[in-house]
């Protein structure tokens, strides 16, 4: 079982990976020759809501899990991570200033699928369609501003699995901390807009499309300087959607991060 793995300002890719060896699992099979086949239920178990409001419970099911790097042996932060939901193997990460990288086979390599056939560079949000995994939405500019930071140009998206990609606008968004996909519609999308580092501008807070990125508006608004870096969708009903709302400011000099309409 692979399991994705989000890590901020990371310099590597990490997986949950469970080991078993061969013979425990023949000893395993040969202990319960009568087993019978794991009913559907089983196979696809309904939303736990307990699995958040009570993680120390769940605690044992996580024991034989170990961290494992996968890689790419390179320099710089990581800000996105999307897994394919169709394809264990597939995995996809968006680097500060490096783009969008690809793995097919759980990360023994890793190839740029953005160099070339467009002019993504600082990625800070990449999803990928439930419903269809070959689409693909990137939101460009880091999402964990700090001392140093890099600004993006807008929101990309691929429907060939990264072969190539089509800029969807939102170029003054900056830095776009969240892309989230309707499960059921891979054109209905929300891009999370943290904005403009250095300054205030309105081209922030949260946007929706409903046709693919031909158009969008924005439906969550603060102020000027009070963006969106974080969605969560109710994954039983992508009606109900959270965001997160973070007044920032970088300066020469300094930063300024929280307080005022933040929430």
């Amino acid at each position: 079982m692979v399991v994705r793995a989000f890590p901020h300002r990371a310099s590597v890719i990490l997986l949950f990976a469970l080991s078993v060896s061969s013979g425990s699992a023949a000893a395993q099979r040969i202990s319960r020759p009568t087993e019978k086949a794991t009913p559907p239920a089983l196979l696809n178990p309904a939303y736990d809501s307990s699995l958040y409001s009570n993680p120390s419970g769940t605690s044992a099911r996580f024991k034989a899990l170990q961290w494992r790097l996968v890689g790419p042996f390179r320099g710089g932060r990581v800000d996105a991570v999307a897994g394919d939901p169709t394809r264990p193997l597939v995995f996809y990460f968006g680097a500060v200033s490096g783009g969008v990288w690809k793995t097919t086979n759980g990360g023994q390599t890793w190839r740029n699928v953005t160099d070339g056939n467009s002019d993504i560079s600082s990625v800070g949000a990449i999803a990928v369609a439930t419903s269809d995994p070959n689409v693909i939405y990137v939101g460009t500019g880091e999402s964990q501003l700090r001392e140093d930071l890099t600004y993006g140009t807008g929101i990309y998206r691929s429907t060939d699995g990264g072969k190539s990609w089509r800029h969807l606008g939102l170029g003054e968004t900056q830095q776009i901390g969240d892309v989230v996909i309707d499960p059921r519609d891979p054109d209905r999308v929300y891009v999370a807009a943290i904005g403009h580092a250095f300054g205030p501008n309105a081209e922030r807070g949260v946007f929706r499309t409903t046709d693919g990125g031909r158009t969008w508006r924005k439906v969550l608004f603060i102020d000027d300087s009070t963006g969106a870096t974080d969605l969560s969708m109710d994954p039983t009903n992508p009606r109900i959607l959270f965001a997160s709302m973070w007044k920032f400011r970088r300066t020469p000099w300094g930063m300024s991060a929280g307080g005022g309409r933040s929430g």
